[in-house]
């Protein structure tokens, strides 16, 4: 499975900073508009959840059968620290992974040395410098019929 984490910070928060064993390599990788929405569209929630799912077995059998699964984590600040609302993860397998690595991709860029350089600021208090040099992420806008089935 292939996870995408579309923001920056959960990543920072799950890589620590791009320091931990295995994980010292951040990209990003910019996918279609149409290849994000394909995955939405093809994903089970990677959990039971009453009420987005008619009984257990229903999703037990969704879930074998998705391409896609769709976690919602907490949204982490500059010290990594949980925020109130979420944010949603892919987990990409079998047609999803294939489409991803050969139709999706757009572009992939390094970025360590970022990540690198705005934990070096969160460690010297620099917050307003370091969230400076955050990404830009802007709320997805998707059609509500692409997330009925993946809101808890």
């Amino acid at each position: 499975m292939t996870w995408i984490k579309p923001s920056f910070l959960w990543m920072m928060y799950r890589c620590g900073w791009a320091t931990k064993d295995g994980q010292e390599t951040v990209l990003a990788v910019e996918i279609t508009r149409d290849g994000f929405e394909w995955a939405l569209r093809n994903a089970c929630l990677s959990s039971y959840v009453r009420g987005v799912h008619p009984d257990r077995a229903t999703w037990q059998r969704q879930l074998k059968h998705a391409p896609t699964r769709i976690q919602w984590d907490p949204e982490r600040d500059l010290h990594l620290q949980p925020l109130p609302y979420r944010s949603l993860q892919f987990g990409l397998s079998g047609e999803a992974a294939r489409r991803y690595a050969d139709e999706w991709t757009v572009a992939i860029r390094d970025v360590t040395p970022l990540a690198h350089e705005i934990h070096t600021l969160v460690r010297s208090g620099n917050l307003d410098a370091a969230a400076r040099l955050l990404p830009q992420e802007r709320p997805y806008t998707a059609a509500n019929e692409l997330l009925t089935h993946l809101r808890p």
